[in-house]
């Protein structure tokens, strides 16, 4: 799908034979050239690119900073369609999963910084938005043992009122504009906040049945070990008490033919006793 060939993909480059499948590791796998990731080192690229086009000329010209609009548009954009065409066509790579990510938060987290670093943009709505980003990210390493957060719609309305906001600010506006746009930013923040809270409780709800299914499975785990004590500690009782019948019966053969044998003796010292006399 990508056109590259099967060594750059990671396969052997054979072709299948006539009739046959291919192998699920030789389907899934997907080459680090395809069009997902190509779209995300895009937007990482961009990331220093927007920083360059926003501070030249002393970050006020007009004309650069709307350069430096068009670099932020492009690099949302690319956000929009990297993750969906990685799923869609299964394009998605370890690179993809760690890169994606950054790339994201790289962006925003330049132009917030960036802005603020004007003058343009209050510290604190900086702040928020990026401690609400970073720890998001950190929490979902947090579950991702027990369970993966999904995106909800609030995350992505989230996500594009950021977008629209900080490019609004990117460019030089004035007048009913420059009061829309900060109005747009207050959006952007109530959503940031109460998203981030959502995530949270969902992060402790999910922890909190991934211990509970752990430890039902420890307490089945025991349950089994338990059942598997007792039938080998039956079995051993049933041979030591085999082996004891089997150690009696035989003791007491030994015992009847020592009688008889006795029997005979002494039956052959009488009949030698008549014969002396």
């Amino acid at each position: 799908m990508t056109g590259a060939p099967a060594s750059a993909a990671g396969g052997s480059g054979a072709k299948p034979a006539r009739g046959g499948k291919l192998g699920t590791a030789a389907v899934n796998q997907a080459s680090l050239w395809n069009i997902a990731n190509i779209l995300t080192m895009v937007r990482l690229l961009l990331v220093p690119g927007f920083v360059l086009l926003l501070f030249h000329n002393g970050g006020y010209d007009p004309a650069w900073r709307s350069f430096a609009w068009a670099a932020f548009a492009v690099a949302m954009i690319t956000d929009l369609f990297d993750g969906h065409l990685a799923r869609t066509y299964n394009l998605v790579t370890d690179f993809g999963k760690i890169a994606d990510p950054i790339a994201d938060k790289a962006i925003m987290g330049a132009a917030l910084v960036s802005l603020s670093v004007l003058g343009d943009l209050p510290w604190w709505i900086t702040g928020v938005i990026i401690a609400r980003e970073l720890g998001i990210t950190l929490m979902r390493f947090w579950v991702i043992r027990h369970a993966v957060i999904p995106a909800s719609r609030g995350g992505k309305l989230k996500t594009l009122a950021q977008g629209t906001a900080v490019g609004m600010y990117v460019l030089a506006l004035t007048g009913p504009l420059a009061t829309l746009r900060f109005w747009m930013m207050m959006v952007a923040v109530v959503l940031t906040v109460v998203t981030g809270l959502d995530y949270v409780r969902q992060a402790v709800v999910l922890r909190r049945k991934g211990l509970a299914a752990e430890r039902v499975a420890a307490v089945e785990r025991a349950a089994q070990a338990t059942e598997a004590l007792r039938s080998a500690a039956g079995g051993t009782a049933e041979g030591t008490v085999g082996a004891g019948s089997t150690a009696g019966a035989v003791a007491g053969v030994t015992d009847v033919r020592g009688g008889v044998t006795e029997v005979r003796g002494t039956a052959e010292a009488r009949d030698a006793a008549e014969a002396e006399r």
